[in-house]
């Protein structure tokens, strides 16, 4: 739910609850017990109005009992913000101008910065740059200081000779797109960019950004591009998964995390996301949106076709398909077998009705693997058929999927005739007694 902060009836319900938490201690003085009742109030989870945070630092505690005691319970109320009715928040298009700028010319200071980007024409006069806020827009893109002097860390600009010596991943929030023909979902934008030439082994918009959305993009830059010595990501959950550290090491790939908060170091990333925002996204028509399939093929089509052939500042004014062709003649080409590299692997142990559950559906297995534990590989993405059933080091078979229809019938004589043999009757047992017990199982 969204809030005005300006509107009178939230800025009342914001001072009520403001009010409810210190209730109790507003006549305690300054006695040694109030910051102890205090620090009991901030360990607490609420429900904030107008915020999805769940806790209260004991300071700002504090300052909400000196606001009542000095003026009561209006004193509670928010303040109304000056800048009400204009826009706050930057729109990506104004963040890539202001970075875009700033990158060109480190030497700008913040007000200067402000002016350039008025003088640019690209940012809409209802737009507030407050200079606090192009500060923190800086810094979160560390562009805030110099690139040279004394009390700097050692950062220097590098690039790779060879094409494949490193590649650089990271993830671009994308337009909602519609999924299985219902309703639309966020995109995430996953690309893989090669250091010594910026050509893209390849790139694509998935719904999500974990390591189940990244490592089929992997596997296609792979397959396109070769095999690279190292790959550079942030250490976002997608890129700090055990499943992508195995993929690397029998690969051969040095995976190297980025210093959390040091966003300088993935710079080249950054510009080329940020070509995507200014060249493609407003080329993007309601039909490309239809489906991922669709915006995947406008996107590989502006890749292929435009990003690729165009020359590059950064390579001194060379392509990065003539570059890549130049320098590509030390890559390592896939192996064969890269497909089984990438599929998920997970443990489960086998029913007595010879089945195993993957994802909430259930799957048939050899009677012989009854009460033992076997290792399912499988693709998470579901592009390949079937699931792989080990055991010991050994591939049994490939899983199929329980016919859960029929099972809703006969399941409990399909549950026996799934067993080597089916169980018989101890002697002196009679049938009901045998039935009953076979129930209890």
């Amino acid at each position: 739910m969204t809030y005005n902060p300006n509107d009178p009836d939230y800025r009342q319900r914001v001072a009520l609850f403001r009010y409810g938490v210190i209730a109790d201690v507003i006549h305690l003085g300054a006695r040694k017990g109030l910051y102890a009742k205090l620090r009991e109030k901030a360990d607490r989870d609420y429900e904030i109005p107008g915020s999805r945070r769940r806790r209260i630092a004991v300071e700002t505690l504090r300052g909400w009992l000196s606001d009542y005691r000095r003026g009561g319970f209006d004193a509670l109320l928010p303040k109304i913000r000056r800048d009400n009715g204009l826009t706050r928040a930057l729109p990506q298009s104004v963040v890539d101008v202001i970075v875009q700028l700033k990158d060109e010319q480190r030497s700008l200071s913040v007000p200067q910065l402000i002016v350039a980007a008025r003088e640019s024409g690209r940012v809409p006069n209802e737009i507030v740059l407050a200079p606090a806020t192009v500060h923190r827009l800086l810094a979160r893109f560390g562009l805030n200081k110099p690139e040279s002097g004394a009390t700097n860390k050692d950062r220097r600009h590098f690039a790779f000779e060879k094409a494949g010596e490193l590649w650089m991943s990271d993830v671009m929030h994308g337009p909602a797109v519609a999924v299985d023909g219902k309703r639309k979902r966020k995109s995430y934008l996953i690309g893989l960019l090669d250091d010594a030439t910026r050509l893209v082994p390849y790139a694509a918009f998935a719904t999500s950004e974990n390591t189940a959305a990244f490592l089929p993009v992997m596997e296609q830059a792979i397959r396109r591009r070769g095999v690279p010595k190292r790959l550079y990501v942030d250490n976002g959950a997608a890129y700090r998964s055990q499943h992508l550290a195995l993929v690397c090491a029998k690969l051969g790939i040095t995976l190297i995390h980025a210093r959390p908060y040091q966003p300088a170091g993935k710079g080249k990333q950054e510009r080329f996301f940020r070509t995507v925002r200014m060249q493609l996204m407003p080329l993007i028509a309601e039909a490309d949106l239809q489906s991922l399939e669709s915006l995947n093929r406008r996107l590989w089509a502006w890749i292929e076709g435009e990003y690729h052939h165009r020359p590059h500042r950064g390579l001194d004014g060379e392509t990065p398909l003539d570059r890549w062709a130049a320098r590509s003649n030390e890559v390592q080409l896939a192996p064969g077998e890269l497909g089984e590299l990438f599929l998920f692997e997970t443990k489960r142990k086998v029913h007595k009705d010879r089945t195993v559950s993957l994802d909430g559906v259930l799957y048939e297995v050899e009677a012989t693997l009854i009460g033992e534990t076997v290792v399912l590989r499988y693709d998470p993405g579901g592009s390949r058929k079937g699931v792989q059933v080990w055991h010991e080091g050994r591939r049994i078979q490939l899983a199929k999927p329980v016919d859960a229809y029929a099972n809703c019938f006969v399941r409990r004589d399909r549950q026996l005739s799934t067993l080597d043999r089916p169980p018989e009757p101890r002697p002196g047992l009679n049938l009901r007694d045998f039935t009953a017990e076979q129930e209890g199982e």
